[in-house]
């Protein structure tokens, strides 16, 4: 279909972008519990703080496995009246909700960490549909008010999830469990956002119409870009060096724990560069062997062949995680620490500190649900998106590091206001960035791929944190938030790459 032919996709209204996106509300409630809550699950059921990031590398593999791969499946599929995204998003949101009903009737630590395995994949599964989605449903013109809707409901959910457990302990409901455990203001909060999940989701998949594969045919946003078969034909061109690379690095870092008595966890992060050596030369030998329909080739082929814009935001996705997966890792052991004077995770003040971090994670998220909708499309009227990320980055920088020096836990209020900014930015710019850039017939499998740049920093702070705070900083997690904020400025610097396409202008 040429240009002149192409239908144009109808704006949505107000009411269009809220039934686009509030099922995302009630997935951020259920990442809001397990990020402000699993370490304090974990450490009332007996983990150490050395422990931590072992049991937290569950999530970003899960999200690194699971993301690309219903992205890929949601592009390629369609259930009449139920739609292409809408399927997943009620089988994850399922999923997710039994597992928050679950998680805090955990026994031991090891059941545990299996349900934030379970709970982290089936809130992917939920998740990774819901980006496609706002570019399935939108002109590009709403693009960025569609992520900026987005992006408000993920705030007002962290916010709702963050702070339940203060609240019902404001209510009287017990915070502490003599002798250890998991207390009621945790056990409630999860099974309110088991609920409050589903719901969400219920309502955007009750009040949504998805485009038929006709109708999105009809609106020609792919004519630009290439078919599947022309990226598994230059999949095919491509040479085993690079695959061979990685493996080395990945045999290379195996090798080094023992030696460097790095933590065990180490081992993972060569194993997996070890098996992405080895699927992509899998997927470069089906590709040669004339396959033209193996999820593999397809998926590494797009990942070979991602757009140019999003290749130089990937750098800027990589530090930014980096920080913020050390934030949820690392804020209650601190708070509780240097603010509330107790490391033990028995104590009431560990209890108290662990509901303040709650109260401290609604904050950035309140502001976050705030910024996306006001300062965000105001300053990327005026300076740019590129530069609006920019700027935004750099508040998160000097957020974290603003820990090393406050020791009155309600000044921390301070800090959060600059991590929000940043957390609206990450979770908004980027995607409107990309909106125009990417093919619409691959809008699952690419937003899936991009999340991959999420996820790999999430591993590799999981993997090596815990060997370089053992080695430098043994007792001491205050210098966590030293690293978030060095890597959060580097995240600032990398989009210095990134060009601003778009022409300044009022959102």
């Amino acid at each position: 279909m040429n240009q002149t032919q192409r239908a144009e996709k109808p704006r949505q209204s107000l009411a269009g972008l809220w039934n686009i996106s509030f099922g995302f509300f009630g997935i951020q409630i259920g990442f809001a519990l397990q990020n402000a809550n699993m370490s304090r699950i974990f450490q009332s059921l007996g983990s150490s703080l050395d422990d931590l990031p072992a049991l937290w590398v569950a999530a970003p593999l899960t999200g690194l496995l699971v993301q690309p791969i219903i992205g890929f499946m949601s592009d390629r599929t369609w259930l009449g009246r139920l739609g292409r995204r809408r399927p997943y998003f009620i089988a994850g949101a399922i999923l997710a909700a039994l597992s928050l009903v679950l998680m805090p009737l955990a026994p031991v630590l090891l059941f545990a960490a299996i349900l934030l395995w379970t709970l982290d994949a089936s809130l992917n599964i939920s998740m990774e549909p819901f980006r496609a989605f706002v570019g399935d449903m939108l002109p590009k013109e709403q693009h960025t008010a569609g992520y900026a809707v987005q992006t408000a409901f993920i705030g007002a959910g962290a916010v709702v999830g963050s702070i339940f457990p203060f609240l019902l302990d404001s209510f009287g409901v017990s915070n502490d469990v003599a002798g250890g455990g998991v207390p009621d203001t945790v056990r409630y909060s999860f099974w309110f956002g088991g609920a409050a999940l589903f719901l969400a989701v219920l309502w955007t998949v009750l009040t949504t119409k998805e485009y038929s594969p006709d109708e999105m045919a009809a609106f020609g946003a792919d004519d630009a870009h290439p078919d599947s078969a022309a990226t598994l034909r230059a999949l095919a061109s491509r040479g085993l060096g690079s695959s061979l690379i990685w493996i080395a690095a990945g045999a290379i870092v195996t090798a080094s724990v023992a030696p460097l008595e790095l933590e065990k966890e180490v081992h993972l992060l060569g194993g997996l560069l070890i098996a992405y050596g080895l699927a992509s030369i899998i997927a470069i030998l089906l590709a040669r062997g004339g396959s033209t329909t193996n999820m593999l080739s397809s998926i590494v082929g797009d990942f070979s062949g991602m757009p140019t814009v999003m290749k130089r935001l990937a750098l800027a996705q990589f530090f930014s995680w980096s920080a913020l997966f050390i934030m949820w890792i690392n804020t209650t052991p601190v708070v509780a620490q240097y603010m509330f004077g107790s490391a033990d995770a028995a104590s009431p003040q560990y209890q108290d500190a662990g509901n303040w971090v709650g109260v401290l994670f609604a904050t950035y998220n309140g502001v976050a649900a705030v910024a996306a909708l006001t300062l965000l499309p105001w300053l990327a009227g005026r300076i740019g998106k590129v530069r609006t990320h920019l700027v935004s980055l750099l508040a998160g920088a000097a957020g974290y590091a603003s820990f090393l020096v406050i020791r009155d836990p309600d000044w921390l209020i301070v800090s959060e206001i600059g991590i929000g900014i940043a957390w609206a930015s990450i979770l908004a710019m980027p995607y409107a960035i990309l909106a125009s850039s990417l093919p619409q017939r691959k809008l699952g499998v690419y937003m899936g791929l991009f999340n991959i740049f999420i996820v790999v920093p999430q591993l590799l702070v999981a993997t090596a944190m815990g060997s370089v705070m053992k080695a430098f900083f043994p007792g001491e997690p205050i210098w966590t938030m030293l690293a978030a904020a060095i890597v959060m400025a580097l995240a600032a610097l990398a989009m210095l790459r990134v060009p601003e396409e778009d022409s300044v202008r009022s959102a």
